[in-house]
């Protein structure tokens, strides 16, 4: 180890020289000790050493030494009383202050706006219930950002009831934002499961979420044409889909001031009963589908002829039944080989189980009718194909065929579906009218992120109908940061970036990623050899960043503490780069 005697030295004008050469394209950069001493009259310079070879680090602290200044180990000057998860935080509250979070929960600085701040937050970070809230964010920077470090469950709830009372103030700014006149504004219905018997909410209901049994909360989701959520309205657990719709389109009208809007729904929102109420709505007008039914009749009167499919994968079409409606249908050729392969499968599946007790009543192991009935049943329910085959159920034996005409009648609407609408061809192309019905996915996107591990919206553990209501609101406006974040970050995240270019996509023919998407899925890689992330990996790595409250052990008493932040990396200073490019 060398050791520079920086003390003797000193006075006598020692200074560090650094100088750069080029030669053949490469940089060197050399570090002479040198002191200055003046001879007689003159003043001379002589080189004493050369630190390169201690390295940059090494020779900023023997330049720090020549100035005189006092070096130690940290450790031996200062002492970390805590560290706090910072990173994921700076990158919420970050995009919150873009979005101007504050000012649309409420003009003016409030306990609970600074509560229901610091919740979303927390929810955006670490989805959980609200018990579990106050716990956690005391490991991060949040309570101190937000000023509610004495906050605690009871004040949560306090706060969710302030929010409640607002939502209808803070979904007209979201409209004006987000809506506008004219504007697709794509609408969906789902349902959450309720733990307890006790909410008036909760019943029993068509349950999306695979919960037999269980009670439910519906609720509505209203987005603009990207799929940004604006409103959300909650319903009682047996409220039919087409029974909201008529609410939602005088609230965007009514409340939102929005005098002409298309709503987009599915088949099963937008009913033919709807429909007909909608054309008394002047203003309105709507995309959505035909059922497979209607498909069918279409097809089997001659409305709807295959053999143009053979030369195009939509065409559009007028039918009486539908009085000033566009008609376009579509076939989509991969849609079509997927659902005859899992017919197939299914029709084999099946056959294959009605063998097995086929031969066990031929051989006496299963007899009487209504045992060999209730086999049967169990079979050909379990993969949902009963239609397609003929049964005789005898006393003692049993029978069966595939019935093929049922078989090719519905093969014959593979792949085909028809979307509806009564906007005029001026107003929307046939391509334009199809990927409109086709942004109903971004509805569906927010459902998934809402129910799954991102945003926990279920289970509903709620008793009173206010709070319920507040809680599905909190949610909603949880992922209104969330979806700006994920729209900001997908440089970095597994998502297509190319947004244009999925506009102009074909229409019919299924979604594809584009060719750097797939890159960052193969190679896990972007393009400067970082780590490609997933929305939740990112906050992790994020959260790597911390606060540090630091102070001096020399200190007196009244001399604070202060804070230091672990240093960005590369890619994460990215990711805030990203966030500060959020804009309304």
């Amino acid at each position: 180890m060398c050791y520079i005697p920086a003390i003797m030295i000193r006075g006598h004008g020692a200074h560090v020289v650094t100088t750069t050469r080029i030669y053949k394209s490469k940089t060197y950069r050399s570090h002479l000790l040198r002191r200055s001493y003046r001879e007689g009259n003159k003043v001379k310079k002589e080189t004493i050493a050369n630190l390169t070879v201690l390295g940059d680090e090494v020779v900023e602290l023997i330049k720090m030494a020549l100035h005189g200044q006092r070096l130690a180990p940290v450790d031996e000057l200062f002492q970390v009383d805590r560290s706090r998860h910072h990173g994921h935080v700076q990158a919420v509250t970050e995009t919150m202050s873009r979005l101007g979070l504050a000012s649309l929960l409420a003009s003016r600085k409030s306990r609970e706006r600074s509560i229901v701040m610091a919740m979303i937050a927390t929810q955006v970070l670490e989805p959980d219930s609200k018990l579990a809230m106050t716990r956690w964010w005391h490991t991060t920077t949040i309570p101190e950002i937000f000023g509610v470090e004495d906050a605690d469950e009871d004040d949560l709830y306090a706060a969710m009831d302030w929010l409640l009372h607002r939502q209808g103030r803070i979904e007209k700014k979201l409209a004006g934002r987000h809506l506008e006149e004219g504007g697709l504004v794509l609408y969906d219905l789902t349902s959450s499961y309720f733990e307890g018997k006790t909410c008036l909410l909760a019943k029993l209901g068509h349950n999306r979420d695979g919960k037999k049994g269980k009670l439910q909360v519906n609720y509505g989701l209203l987005t603009d044409r990207r799929g940004c959520p604006v409103a959300v309205s909650v319903y009682k657990g047996d409220t039919g889909d087409p029974t909201t719709l008529r609410d939602q389109a005088d609230k965007v009208r009514g409340e939102f001031g929005i005098k002409h809007m298309v709503l987009v729904g599915d088949r099963g929102m937008i009913s033919q009963k709807q429909i007909d109420g909608l054309r008394e709505v002047k203003g309105v007008d709507w995309i959505t589908a035909l059922r497979t039914e209607s498909i069918r009749e279409l097809v089997e009167g001659g409305s709807i002829q295959l053999g143009l499919f053979d030369e195009r994968n939509i065409f559009e079409f007028t039918h009486p039944d539908y009085p000033g409606e566009r008609l376009v249908a579509c076939r989509n050729p991969e849609m079509t080989r997927r659902r005859r392969e899992k017919r197939q499968s299914l029709l084999e599946a099946t056959v294959e189980e009605l063998e097995k007790v086929r031969r066990m009543a031929e051989r006496g192991r299963l007899k009487g009718q209504d045992k060999i009935g209730v086999r049967v049943g169990r079979v050909v329910n379990k993969y949902k194909v009963a239609k397609h085959f003929e049964l005789t159920i005898r006393k003692n034996s049993f029978s069966y065929k595939l019935d093929e005409k049922k078989i090719s009648r519905e093969a014959a609407l593979d792949g085909i579906y028809v979307v509806r609408t009564s906007l005029s061809k001026r107003a929307m192309s046939s391509t334009q009218t199809v990927l409109s019905y086709k942004k109903l996915s971004e509805v569906e996107r927010a459902f998934r992120a809402l129910k799954s591990i991102d945003l926990l919206v279920r289970p509903i553990r709620h008793r009173m109908v206010d709070r319920v209501q507040a809680h599905i609101f909190f949610c909603m406006l949880t992922y209104y940061v969330k979806w700006h974040m994920m729209e900001a970050w997908r440089p970095l995240l597994f998502s297509d970036e190319d947004l244009e270019e999925k506009e102009k996509r074909d229409p019919v023919t299924p979604a594809r990623r584009s060719p750097g998407a797939l890159k960052k899925v193969h190679t896990k890689k972007l393009a400067d050899g970082s780590t490609v992330h997933s929305f939740r990996t990112l906050l992790k790595d994020l959260s790597t960043i911390v606060r540090n409250t630091c102070r001096r052990k020399e200190a007196k008493e009244i001399e604070s503490s202060f804070c230091v932040d672990t240093t960005p990396s590369p890619s994460q200073q990215r990711a805030y780069n990203l966030i500060k490019q959020i804009s309304l």
